[in-house]
C-alpha cells in the first residue's frame, strides 16, 4: 500500500550547544531536564547550570527550581532576553549571566563545575574573564533543528530557513510537513499549521475536512534566539579541550576543522572524513552543529555549505534487537510462514532457504520405520506425476510493481519483451547484471495496465528489490513506477499434478477449464471462500495452479485442500522433491545452476532474449563481447550416467579425456543431480564447454576416491519434452 497524501508532523529536536568537556557525564540537553523531572519525577542533579540561546530552553532552569534544586545560574549567549520565560526567571531571583555562554566542563566522573564567559558569537572568541561555578548539571540548548529525516528518505533537500536558524523540508508532490516539521515552534500557530495542512492533504484526494475547533493556547512572548552552534575557547579549537560534535561517533569540532584544513569543502566529503552523523542517531544531534562549524571555517554561510541527507533507520535500532539465540550464527532472523506449524506438526524436516525455514521433505514413518530422506523424496515425486502434491512456496520474493511506467521499466531490466503482455497473463523472464550474467529468473504477471507482479527466488528476494531500486534511482530516474516487496503479505500454495484440476474445482469459483484458464494465465476469485489470486504456472512441468491468499488465512486454505484431497492422495512435498521435479524438466535455479559467470544463451534460453526491443535491456551491450560469443564457453546440459544407479556429486568436475595426464583439463562441473524414481536412473545438469553441440558424446568425471563415472551428454529436459502434461 502506498500512500496518496503524507502528513508529517515530526516536531523538532533540540540541538546541545558544543563546548569543551561537553561529553563530561552531568552535561545534559536542556528538553531532556525537563524530560527527567516531568515525565518521570527524577532531578538528574542538585546544582544546575543552564547555558541558552533561547527563551525555551529556560523551562528547564523552571521546572528544576520547581523541584526545590538550586538553579546556579543561566547563562545566555543574547545581549538582552526579554521574554516572558526570561521574566519569571527574574521573578524567581535566578542569576541570569547575559551575553555569556559556558566555555568549558570542568570534571572527570562527573560535572563538577562550569567555566563561564562573555563570548562574541559572530567574532567566535571569549571577549572576558572566565568564572568557574560550582554545578553537578550543565544543561545547554542552540534551538532547535525541524525533523526532516523522513522528508530526506523521500529525496528532497532539506532548505536552510534563517527566521528559525534551521533546516526544513523541501516541497515534495503529496507530503506535507506541518508545524515544528516545518519551522513553526510557537503552540498556537503550530495547532493551525497542522490543521491547514491536513486540510491541504484531504483536498488533494478530493475529500473536504470537517470543521474542527482548536484547543484555546496562551499565548507567549518570546524573545529571538540567536546563533550559536560552537560555543568559543580561550583556545584555539585545536588546542582547547575536546569539544564534542556527534558524541555518538566521538566526532569533535577539531576534527571537522581539521577536515576543512585538508581541503574537504563538501560537507558530504566532511562527513566521511569525520564519521558525523554516521551512528544510528543519523545526525539528529549533531549534524547542523558540524555543517555551521564546518561552514566557519570555510568562511561560507550554512545554506551555501549544505546538509547530508538523512537515510533510513529513522528510529535507532540496538544491536540487542538482533542478537541473541534465535539468531545463531551470523545473526541471521528466522523466517516462518505462515504454515509452518502445520509443517512441524507433520513430522516435517527443514532447510534454510534465504532466511527462510523451507519444509525439505516430509518423512513417515512405516511399520515402526521412519523413511529416508530418499524414500521421502521418491514418494512424494511419484505422487507429484501421478496424482497431486502440494508445495508451500511462500518464501518465493514477490514485489509489488506499480506506474504508468511499470511496462517500460520491466522491458529495460528483463532480457525480453512486456510491452504488449495482457492484463490476466503471466511471462517468464530473465534478469541480467549489467555484465549479461544472468542474477535472478522468475514470472511476472500483469495484474493491471499499470500494475504488475514480480516473483524471484527466495534467496534472491532482497537483492532483485535492491537492483530494481538501484537502476530507477540513479539511472532512469525519469520513469514513474514504484516497487513495493509484498513476500509477506502473500502465501502462496502449489497444487501440482494430474489431480490438480479435479481438487481445485471443489473449493473455488474460479473456471478452471482448459480453453478459459491457460497455462502462464492468472484469475481472481475466491478459494475456499478466502479472496485469492490463482497462477497457472508450473514449476514441475505437471498441471499446476499457485494459490495466493493474504497470509493470515493461509492454515484455513491449506486444510480445506486436505480435507478435499484426500481421495485424489493429496501429498506435502518440500524443496528436495521440488529440486528433483523441476531438474527432470530442466528448469534452473538461479544460484545452483548458475554461477555469476553464465549466460542466457548459455543456458540455451535465446528464446527469452529481445534483442530487438526498441530500449536497450540490462547486460545486452555484454552480450555482445567477443568473450560471451565463443562456442567454448560452459553451456547447460543434462547428464545421464551411464550407470543408472549413479547418482553424480553436484561440484564434481567434467573432463573429455579421463586418461589424460594431470592436472586434467577441466571442461564442466555438475550443477544439479538427483535420483529420479519416475526415469529410474540418476540424472544431472551440468555446465559443458561447448555443450550445445556435444551431445550424444560421453563425458568422464574423476572421483576423489580414484572412481571415474561416464555420462552422457543429453537434453536437459528429461521429462515431457514437449511440455504436454503442463497444458492439459
Amino acid at each position: 500500500m502506498r500512500a496518496g497524501q503524507v502528513l508529517l508532523a515530526t516536531g523538532a529536536h533540540e540541538r546541545p550547544l558544543v563546548y569543551a568537556g561537553n561529553d563530561v557525564p552531568g552535561n545534559l540537553v536542556a528538553g531532556a531536564v525537563s524530560t527527567y523531572i516531568r515525565r518521570y519525577g527524577v532531578v538528574p542533579g542538585n546544582r544546575l547550570v543552564l547555558s541558552t540561546s533561547n527563551d525555551h530552553a529556560y523551562r528547564a532552569a523552571l521546572d528544576w527550581d520547581d523541584a526545590g534544586r538550586e538553579v546556579v545560574a543561566i547563562v545566555d549567549a543574547r545581549q538582552a532576553p526579554d521574554g516572558e520565560l526570561v521574566e519569571q526567571a527574574r521573578a524567581r531571583g535566578i542569576r541570569i549571566i547575559e551575553g555569556s555562554a559556558v566555555i568549558e566542563a570542568k570534571g572527570d566522573k562527573r560535572v563538577s563545575g562550569a567555566r563561564v564567559a562573555t563570548i562574541d558569537a559572530e567574532a567566535f572568541k571569549v571577549t572576558g574573564q572566565a568564572e568557574t561555578l560550582a554545578c553537578d548539571t550543565i544543561a545547554s540548548s542552540g534551538g532547535y533543528s525541524p525533523v526532516i529525516h523522513l522528508a530526506s528518505h523521500t529525496g528532497a533537500r532539506p532548505t536552510w530557513n534563517d527566521e528559525i536558524l534551521g533546516f526544513v523540508p523541501s516541497l515534495v508532490k503529496g507530503v506535507h510537513a506541518a508545524g515544528s516539521a516545518r519551522g513553526i515552534h510557537d503552540l498556537a500557530e503550530g495547532l493551525a499549521d497542522g490543521v491547514a495542512r491536513a486540510c491541504e492533504a484531504l483536498a488533494a484526494l478530493g475529500r473536504t475536512a470537517q470543521a474542527i475547533t482548536l484547543p484555546q493556547v496562551d499565548a507567549r512572548r518570546e524573545g529571538k534566539a540567536c546563533a550559536l552552534y560552537q560555543v568559543p575557547h580561550e583556545k584555539p579549537t585545536l588546542r582547547a579541550p575536546k569539544q564534542f560534535v556527534d558524541l555518538q561517533n566521538d566526532v569533535t569540532a577539531a576534527g571537522i576543522e581539521l577536515a576543512t584544513r585538508e581541503g574537504f569543502e563538501s560537507i558530504e566529503h566532511v562527513k566521511r572524513y569525520t564519521a558525523m552523523g554516521f551512528g544510528t542517531d543519523q545526525g539528529k544531534l549533531g549534524n547542523i552543529n558540524g555543517m555551521a562549524i564546518a561552514a566557519r571555517c570555510l568562511n561560507k554561510s550554512i545554506p551555501e555549505v549544505g546538509t547530508t541527507v538523512f537515510r533510513p533507520n529513522y528510529t535507532p535500532v540496538t544491536f540487542g534487537a538482533i542478537v541473541g539465540r534465535h539468531c545463531r550464527d551470523l545473526f541471521d532472523p528466522e523466517r516462518y510462514t505462515a504454515l509452518h506449524q502445520w509443517h512441524v506438526e507433520h513430522g516435517a524436516e527443514f532447510e534454510d532457504v534465504g532466511q527462510w525455514k523451507r519444509p525439505w521433505y516430509f518423512p513417515r514413518t512405516v511399520d515402526g520405520k521412519k523413511e529416508s530422506m530418499d524414500e521421502a523424496v521418491a514418494r512424494e515425486c511419484l505422487a507429484v506425476r501421478e496424482k497431486v502434491g502440494i508445495l508451500d512456496a511462500s518464501t518465493l520474493g514477490k514485489i509489488d510493481i506499480q506506474g504508468p511506467d511499470a511496462r517500460e521499466f520491466l522491458g529495460r531490466i528483463y532480457t525480453n519483451k512486456w510491452e504488449k503482455l495482457a492484463v490476466g497473463k503471466c511471462r517468464y523472464g530473465l534478469m541480467c547484471r549489467d555484465d549479461g550474467m544472468l542474477m535472478d529468473d522468475g514470472t511476472t504477471s500483469c495484474l493491471g495496465e499499470n500494475h504488475f507482479l514480480m516473483t524471484t527466488t527466495t534467496g534472491g528476494a532482497a537483492g532483485v528489490m535492491e537492483w530494481l531500486e538501484l537502476w530507477h534511482q540513479t539511472e532512469w530516474p525519469e520513469l514513474d513506477v514504484t516497487f513495493t516487496s509484498v513476500t509477506d503479505h502473500w502465501a502462496t500454495m502449489t497444487v501440482t499434478g494430474p489431480e490438480a484440476r479435479k481438487l481445485l474445482a471443489e473449493i473455488t469459483d474460479i473456471d478452471l477449464d482448459r480453453d478459459s484458464f491457460k497455462f502462464m494465465d492468472w484469475r481472481e476469485g475466491k478459494v475456499a471462500d478466502v479472496p485469492a489470486r490463482v497462477f497457472r504456472i508450473s514449476f514441475t512441468g505437471e498441471l499446476a495452479y499457485e494459490i495466493n491468499v493474504q497470509a493470515n488465512y493461509a492454515l484455513h486454505v491449506w486444510k480445506t485442500l486436505f480435507k478435499h484431497g484426500e481421495k485424489y492422495g493429496l501429498t506435502p512435498y518440500g524443496t528436495e522433491t521440488m529440486h528433483v521435479l523441476r531438474a527432470e524438466k530442466g528448469f534452473i535455479i538461479a544460484g545452483q545452476d548458475t554461477d555469476g559467470s553464465v549466460t542466457p544463451e548459455d543456458l540455451g534460453m535465446q528464446w527469452a532474449i529481445g534483442y530487438d526491443k526498441p530500449f536497450s535491456w540490462v547486460g545486452k551491450r555484454s552480450l555482445s563481447r567477443p568473450d560471451t560469443r565463443r562456442i567454448d564457453r560452459k553451456q547447460l546440459v543434462g547428464l545421464k550416467p551411464k550407470d543408472p544407479a549413479v547418482v553424480l556429486e553436484e561440484g564434481a568436475q567434467i573432463v573429455f579425456d579421463p586418461d589424460h595426464a594431470i592436472p586434467m583439463p577441466m571442461v564442466g562441473h555438475v550443477t544439479s543431480s538427483y535420483y529420479s524414481p519416475t526415469l529410474k536412473s540418476g540424472f544431472a545438469l551440468a555446465v559443458v564447454k561447448g555443450g550445445h553441440s556435444r551431445m550424444g558424446e560421453t563425458v568422464y568425471l574423476p572421483m576423489a576416491d580414484g572412481k571415474t563415472h561416464a555420462a552422457e551428454i543429453v537434453s536437459p529436459i528429461f521429462v515431457d519434452p514437449k511440455g504436454e502434461r503442463q497444458h492439459v
